[in-house]
């Protein structure tokens, strides 16, 4: 069994576990403290430094971040601090655990989680896996290999950013119906269908749990499944992109 530790950054808390990479299943129950506030990279490594103590774990460490990661270095900031933007965050996590730590764009994650154990396994071809929450993030891939970085979230749709009016907190914390948002979100993925036609689009995030009561709204022309892993997609995905260390994609 190679186990390897995944953590994945929100706005609200961050999560982390060992992750079992011959399975894509958490080795154990997933440790979750809350986001502090305000969320400046500082006190996010503190964070992520006192998970890791909290599971006793010393070893491989990958993590996903909401922002777009270059080269380890965090360009934007989504939902944490905008002091994350410029940051070396791999090199500063690098430096505190005294080896080689892969941090990644936390939708290209999920995505990587997706694509090697969840809906996306052996699909060839365009596939865009979508996580709808507090905004939408995205992750593209090209035969399995990810393009990465692509927010699609903040394509414009409807004269603003698409996340501002299909981002799954529309339905649980605005109350908008279920066949509103879905008949929006279609309208959102027939631009994405236009723009890039992908083979398959994967929906995931905690609404996908409900996907097979807004299915019916979606129509596109390409093949629309939800996500497999769902919630915990970030965390395998995170430890997926440290295993893959330098010849990550």
């Amino acid at each position: 069994m190679t186990l390897i530790y995944g953590v994945d950054v929100g706005g609200s808390g961050i999560k982390g576990a060992p992750v079992d990479l011959a399975a894509g299943v958490l080795a154990k129950k997933r440790t979750r403290i809350p986001t502090p506030q305000p969320s400046t990279p500082g006190a996010v490594l503190d964070v992520i430094e006192e998970l890791l103590a909290e599971d006793e774990w010393a070893g491989p460490l990958g993590v996903a971040i909401p922002a777009v990661v270059v080269g380890g270095v965090a360009r934007t900031a989504a939902n944490i601090d905008d002091s994350w933007i410029d940051t070396d965050v791999a090199a500063e996590l690098s430096q505190r655990r005294g080896r080689e730590v892969v941090v990644l764009n936390d939708a290209d994650a999920a995505g990587l989680a997706e694509m090697r154990y969840g809906a996306g396994r052996a699909a060839d071809g365009v596939v865009i896996v979508l996580t709808f929450g507090t905004g939408v993030g995205s992750g593209m891939f090209v035969d399995g290999a990810l393009v990465p970085n692509t927010e699609l979230g903040h394509m414009e749709f409807r004269g603003e950013a698409a996340e501002l009016s299909t981002a799954a907190r529309l339905v649980e914390d605005d109350e908008m119906s279920l066949k509103r948002w879905a008949k929006r979100v279609n309208r959102y993925l027939l631009l994405i269908h236009r723009v890039f036609s992908p083979q398959r689009i994967i929906m995931g995030g905690g609404i996908s749990k409900q996907f097979e009561q807004f299915a019916t709204w979606l129509d596109v022309g390409c093949e629309i499944v939800p996500a497999e892993l769902r919630n915990q997609a970030g965390i395998v995905g995170a430890a997926v992109a440290a295993s893959l260390g330098k010849d990550r994609p």
